[in-house]
């Protein structure tokens, strides 16, 4: 079968993770593959995927080679399959916009962007090298709060006629209008914001579905987390912070029955400890009534490397979203939104959400 050809803005830690994977895959097979839903997803494996376009702002990535730019500072994500082979695909300046927070500056290079003194792309240079390289589907891997960002590649997928995954906390596909503009021209689109693989937000959200089904009332909640990498850092100016905080809150007030108030539930970035790297830990708290009120809680700490726990589900989002391009299928995917995002157009429940991507993947399903 033909490569899924994909391309990237943001070649950050999820685009490590991500293209050493589709390379760390080519010599398994489905028995000793650890780490993926699917081995076989409509007949793409893993490593069926090809990055054919990336773009970037930082000065050590723009202009290198994509298997070499993942490798760049400030990255600092863990090192599985360190001989990635060049793509030959070179990394365009990209658009910064809002891409970049003013108090990275403060901070060592080695932690932060360092903007590239290339000129910009503007949105017809984006959707030139979209349609020049035949790519298929775009993923949005920008930085937390990058609004406009979002958008001006959002709408360059959409100008180009390519499909668009957005594993950003940055309202496109649970944004109607948005979400109308895609399903008018018959482009699919997953989103929004990729859920981890087994992460704070998919744990706390199987903790409070289990809280419900057996009958104990959660009261209060928290989960906070910190970490070390760019994407905590970036996540230091609050102001950044709104699209987030919403996104991993309402992952878990969708699955609690009875809507919690605000007072009572907190999930949200902690804090950036730089040595922490790519190592995201989660202190999570629950508090809840059994039978006869009696009290109850329970205390869990979740230590995970943060971008690698995220690339097995986008992989699968890929593919999804290749059998969407097959089948003639556009606008929202909502099957495969339900359970590989955070804040999607449509929350069910985790089984639920499993049970009608399998349908989908099947094509028992049409979105």
């Amino acid at each position: 079968m033909d490569k899924i050809k994909i391309a990237i803005a943001g070649i950050g830690n999820c685009a490590s993770s991500l293209i050493q994977g589709i390379e760390y895959y080519k010599d398994k097979d489905e028995n000793d593959a650890i780490g993926l839903m699917h081995w076989d997803l409509g007949g793409y494996r893993p490593f069926d995927i090809e990055v054919v376009a990336a773009f970037d702002i930082d000065k050590r990535k723009v202009g290198t080679d994509v298997s070499e730019a993942i490798f760049a500072p400030p990255n600092c994500t863990a090192v599985f399959c360190p001989e990635v082979p060049k793509a030959g695909t070179i990394v365009k300046m990209g658009c910064i916009l809002d891409g970049v927070s003013e108090h990275m500056a403060g901070y060592s290079e080695n932690r932060s962007f360092i903007p590239s003194s290339e000129k910009e792309s503007a949105k017809e240079d984006v959707i030139k090298e979209l349609k020049d390289s035949g790519a298929e589907i775009l993923l949005n891997y920008l930085p937390v709060g990058s609004e406009e960002a979002t958008r001006f590649y959002a709408e360059c997928a959409l100008e180009a006629g390519v499909a668009y995954i957005n594993n950003m906390p940055v309202f496109i596909v649970s944004d109607p209008e948005w979400a109308a503009k895609f399903e008018e021209k018959g482009i699919p689109v997953i989103g929004d914001d990729i859920k981890a693989q087994l992460g704070a937000t998919i744990t706390h959200r199987t903790l409070a579905d289990l809280f419900r089904k057996r009958g104990v009332k959660l009261e209060r909640t928290y989960q906070l987390n910190t970490g070390g990498n760019t994407d905590f850092l970036n996540m230091l100016n609050r102001n950044r912070l709104a699209s987030k905080k919403e996104s991993k809150t309402e992952a878990v007030q969708s699955v609690v029955g009875q809507r919690m108030d605000d007072d009572n539930i907190h999930v949200g970035p902690s804090d950036y400890v730089p040595w922490q790297n790519d190592n995201k830990v989660c202190f999570l708290r629950m508090e809840g009534k059994l039978f006869g009120d009696v009290p109850m809680n329970i205390e869990l700490r979740l230590s995970v490397e943060d971008s690698p726990n995220s690339a097995g589900v986008v992989i699968d989002a890929i593919r999804c979203c290749k059998l969407a391009l097959e089948r003639g299928i556009g606008g929202i995917l909502y099957s495969p939104s339900s359970y590989f995002m955070k804040h999607p157009p449509k929350q069910f429940t985790d089984d639920e959400a499993h049970v009608m991507t399998d349908e989908f993947i099947k094509g028992q399903r049409d979105n």
